[in-house]
């Protein structure tokens, strides 16, 4: 049972929505005070619901990092933006997270449209304020608000942080009143091994960028704690086609043995332990029609 603290508790689910490479990712990190959602400059990064938790006073958010939402086309895209959609329909207040300086797309325009149907009403973010002049940034936030979607506007740079503070506490009091769901000290609902293959998949973009193929993922195979203290993490970045294997190798396997020494040092700071990290590419052609893969990333599998 999760021991509650003193006084009346708030508990409740905060959706974040938003364009690909809104800044979701970083600004859920800044919320939860730790790195829980990967992130890199590749668009679609995050690809499942990633849940997270945050303490405010009394008030236990639980933050649900959502995929970007955009116009899908291939079946991996639909369950990504269906996964998004799920997750602001179950919560109990929806963010949508706006970056100031691209301003209104046409992606953010299909979330508003979303949005309006549902009959949902969000909290707006602008976000990088940082990086645009302050009149722009007052006209974005009038023309975003005069579509009657919105009830609050908050502004701030995710990456710095700047605004992250008042932002969770203002999240916070909204939040309906009842007991907390977990407990004090967790983080993340997803468990290390799901957590350790993201780390993997976010050192792959880091490292490669363009060059990475956008059809991959990585599965933990296996995780064994050692008796000196260490892990053994065996994981398999699969791909779909045989041409994309030497890529992620590199000559004389000189790029694989980057990224394992990128994961593994992340990997060793936040598990506190030694990591034995063991990386295989493997080939599965099409394995984004494989129902199991999407099951391993949490999503549902599109039937058409």
């Amino acid at each position: 049972m999760t021991e509650q603290p003193a006084g009346q508790t708030r508990c409740g689910y905060v959706a974040l929505l938003g364009a690909p490479n809104a800044g979701k990712s970083t600004l859920l990190n800044q919320l939860v005070g730790a790195k829980i959602a990967i992130v890199s400059p590749k668009v679609q990064t995050t690809r499942a619901r990633v849940t997270a938790i945050a303490i405010e006073e009394n008030s236990q958010m639980i933050f649900v990092d959502t995929p970007g939402i955009f116009a899908p086309s291939r079946r991996l895209e639909k369950a990504m933006v269906t996964a998004a959609w799920d997750g602001a329909k179950d919560s109990d207040q929806v963010v949508l997270l706006v970056d100031a300086i691209k301003g209104v797309t046409k992606d953010v325009e299909r979330i508003m449209d979303g949005l309006e149907q549902s009959g949902r009403k969000a909290h707006l973010i602008l976000n990088k304020i940082d990086a645009i002049k302050r009149d722009t940034l007052l006209g974005l936030a009038k023309d975003l608000t005069d579509r009657g979607i919105f009830d609050q506007v908050f502004m701030i740079s995710a990456l710095t942080g700047d605004g992250v503070a008042d932002l969770r506490a203002a999240l916070a009091k909204e939040l309906p009143e009842g007991p907390w769901l977990y407990p004090e000290d967790q983080l993340a609902l997803a468990p290390m091994r799901s957590l350790a293959a993201e780390i993997t998949r976010e050192k792959l973009f880091l490292r490669m960028n363009q060059e990475l193929p956008y059809s991959l993922t990585v599965e933990t195979e296996s995780w064994e704690e050692r008796k000196d203290g260490s892990v053994k993490i065996n994981q398999v970045i699969y791909v779909s086609r045989a041409n994309h294997k030497p890529i992620i190798l590199g000559k004389g396997g000189r790029t694989i043995k980057q990224i394992g020494a990128m994961a593994r040092e992340e990997l060793e700071e936040s598990l506190g332990q030694r990591v034995h990290l063991f990386l295989f590419v493997k080939v599965r052609e099409k394995w984004t029609d494989d129902p199991e893969r999407y099951q391993e990333m949490g999503l549902d599998f599109p039937k058409d």
